[in-house]
């Protein structure tokens, strides 16, 4: 096995280094205090390519792969956690119009998704179907032309800001068969965004309850056929979980590259801190975890990429194991710094906060434990290598 960077991967990170140094990490305090939802920078993103990385040329994307992607997107959030995981889940809602949208519904949205024209959120969860999505109630009933769309999401990011909602709703019987996705208009009659939630993170995008009170919806904005949403919900939140492990690795490494300057720099009992073995006993350990963390989330993208049977397992591991090893390791460099680690003028009390939710969101850590034993407990199985 080749670990190294090809010379197309390496121009891909360079450009994203590129971005993420002058675009984001100046503004990302900013930012977060004064909850900005930075869509000017978001469309500079997609000018770049960045809001379609592994979508369809055909419709604008750059068709990269889920490991490319990766690369890029460790970049991106070593500037910004919030925006770039932001740019991750417009990434997902764009690949889903991108791979099973219909013609008309792609050469309407595709490039201006593709291009961050339009900016796009992702609607699954609802106040009563979190980790259990099947059970979702929203309702969409065909009527004639029309798809009629009844119910309520929570915890959308970016809504009430973005243009496209990409809509998990029941068509059909109870349970997983009965689920449809749809692409909708954000701002379509009938449609409502509750307040602004008061996050502990990610502050820099917007989170909102998204209603939806009778929404006409065109039957060709369907995404697949009736009764496909369930499964393109969940091809789509492998590469979710993949893309917000990327998010944590990058935020992660930032948080250690900044504990390795002040460790270098802040003097006590008349040297650098960076000289007393403890110190050097934990940098050694964040950068072995950071290193195996690595080299999971790309192990399991090259098998999502490869359509590898056990790709949704190896998503599930690389999500729970880099998003623990990521805020562990954020925590440990906030300690570096001692008091001023506490301090916001500071940037590590940030990057703890904005790394706490990666555990729950994409499906929480504790039912990546669950997928990944139900794998491993087949009557069948040997352990996943």
């Amino acid at each position: 096995m080749n670990f190294d960077l090809n010379e197309d991967q390496r121009a891909f990170v360079e450009l994203a280094q590129q971005f993420s140094a002058n675009e984001l990490a100046p503004n990302a305090a900013r930012w977060d205090a004064e909850a900005i939802f930075p869509i000017a920078t978001l469309k500079q993103a997609g000018e770049l390519g960045f809001c379609g990385l592994y979508s369809d040329p055909e419709i604008g994307g750059l068709g990269l792969s889920r490991l490319d992607s990766a690369l890029i997107f460790e970049q991106l959030a070593m500037g910004c956690t919030t925006t770039t995981a932001m740019l991750t889940i417009h990434n997902m809602a764009t690949w889903m119009v991108s791979d099973y949208a219909n013609a008309a519904t792609k050469a309407k949205y595709g490039e201006q998704l593709c291009s961050g024209e339009l900016l796009a959120s992702y609607c699954l969860t609802e106040p009563n179907a979190g980790s259990d999505a099947a059970s979702l109630t929203t309702k969409a009933v065909k009527d004639g032309d029309v798809y009629v769309m009844t119910g309520s999401k929570v915890f959308i990011s970016g809504a009430g800001e973005t243009d496209v909602l990409v809509v998990m709703a029941r068509t059909g019987e109870p349970g997983a068969k009965g689920v449809s996705a749809f692409v909708v208009d954000a701002n379509a009659e009938g449609i409502s965004y509750g307040r602004r939630e008061d996050k502990m993170g990610w502050n820099a995008q917007p989170t909102r309850m998204v209603n939806f009170d009778q929404v006409r919806v065109p039957v060709g904005n369907l995404l697949g056929r009736e009764g496909d949403g369930f499964t393109i919900a969940m091809k789509g939140l492998d590469g979710g979980r993949i893309n917000i492990a990327t998010v944590g690795l990058g935020t992660a490494q930032q948080a250690m590259n900044d504990a390795i300057v002040y460790v270098n720099e802040r003097k006590q009992f008349g040297k650098p801190i960076a000289a007393f073995q403890g110190m050097q006993f934990k940098l050694a350990d964040m950068n072995t975890e950071m290193v195996a963390a690595r080299q999971m989330v790309r192990l399991a993208a090259f098998k999502l990429d490869n359509k590898d049977p056990d790709a949704s397992t190896y998503c599930a591991m690389a999500k729970r194991f880099v998003t623990d090893v990521g805020y562990q390791v954020c925590d440990e460099a906030l300690q570096c710094f001692g008091g001023n680690g506490y301090i916001k003028e500071f940037p590590m009390e940030r990057y703890l906060r904005d790394s706490r939710v990666h555990r729950i969101l994409e499906g929480t850590n504790e039912i990546m434990r669950v997928i990944i034993a139900r794998r491993i407990l087949l009557a069948d199985s040997q352990a996943i290598l």
